[in-house]
This record gives C-alpha cells, sequence and structure tokens, in this order.
C-alpha cells in the first residue's frame, strides 16, 4: 500500500510541476529560532496519508496516520520525510516531537509546526539537529466524516523544513 502511495505522490509531483510553490509569509514568535542556528533547510514535496476511523464518540472520521515526502534542495533530491515524524538526509535522521503548532495560512494547509529531535541516528547534516520547523504549508489538511473504516486517502502538500541546532 506504501508503494502504491508513493506513486502518487510521484505522479502529482511529475503531473503539476511542482505546482504547489510555497509562499513567504513571516514565523510566528512561537516558532522562531531564537538562539538557534540554522544548519539546513529544504523544500517538501509529498502527501499527508489519512485513515477512517472511529473517533472517541464512534463516527467514522479522517484521522492522520502518516506522512511520506521527498525533501529538496537547489533542485536535487537530499532525502525523504515519513512516519515517526522522520527525516532522512545524508545519512542521518532525526526524529521529531511536536512542541508548537500554529494554523497553516487556510483551512486547507495543514499546520506550522515547531518540532524538538527525540532520536538521532547516523553521522550526517542532520547529527547536530535539535529542533525543525515546518512553515510555508500549502495542502494536506484533511477532516470530516469517511465511509468505510480502513479506508486511506492521500491529500497532497508541500512545506519547507529548517534543521535547526543550539549556538555554540
Amino acid at each position: 500500500m506504501i508503494e502504491a502511495v508513493r506513486a502518487v505522490v510521484v505522479a502529482l509531483v511529475l503531473l503539476t510541476g511542482s505546482a504547489i510553490v510555497p509562499k513567504a509569509a513571516e514565523i510566528p514568535d512561537a516558532l522562531a529560532a531564537t538562539g538557534d542556528v540554522v544548519v539546513l533547510r529544504v523544500h517538501a514535496e509529498g502527501a499527508q496519508i489519512y485513515e477512517c476511523k472511529a473517533d472517541a464518540s464512534g463516527h467514522l472520521a479522517w484521522q492522520f496516520r502518516e506522512p511520506i515526502a521527498s525533501l529538496f534542495r537547489d533542485g536535487a533530491t537530499v532525502g525523504r520525510h515519513y512516519a515517526g515524524p522522520t527525516w532522512e538526509i545524508g545519512g542521518s535522521t532525526v526524529v521529531g516531537k511536536v512542541a508548537v503548532q500554529r494554523p497553516g495560512a487556510s483551512a486547507k494547509d495543514i499546520a506550522w509546526l515547531r518540532l524538538d529531535v527525540a532520536a538521532h541516528h547516523g553521522e550526517g547534516p542532520l547529527q547536530d539537529v535539535t529542533a525543525v520547523q515546518r512553515i510555508n504549508t500549502n495542502g494536506g489538511a484533511m477532516s470530516g466524516p469517511c465511509a468505510k473504516l480502513g479506508l486511506l486517502h492521500s491529500a497532497p502538500y508541500a512545506a519547507d523544513y529548517v534543521f535547526l541546532r543550539k549556538a555554540s
């Protein structure tokens, strides 16, 4: 099933020619990198995967399951983003935990986030990263009722990820 989702994401990027262009906006104070140093900034194109599940009241509703995205820098694919949330670039991997969340520009845009890094793996550009910002989101949000338990839906999205470390 994941391979089918990846194929859909690749097809969407190819068909749109990466037409989902991130909008520039100011970073909210709560997400700002005060005292942090930018290690790397990448652009993501992918999908937010939702699953039809029963909510607390027993009604079927779309619930976020996982992201899947390719990460780009200077026109080249440099890594990938997937469940965890996890980012993998150049032999290094970080797993984040949401620390701050702010709404996207519209109801169709996933939230802007600041995540604290909870785990590191490998050596590479992410090995000293302590936080990740998700900004300039476009698309990816989905909510509301669904018809069949277990049904999956992918919502295309784009975002910029900024990887930060504490200043020395």
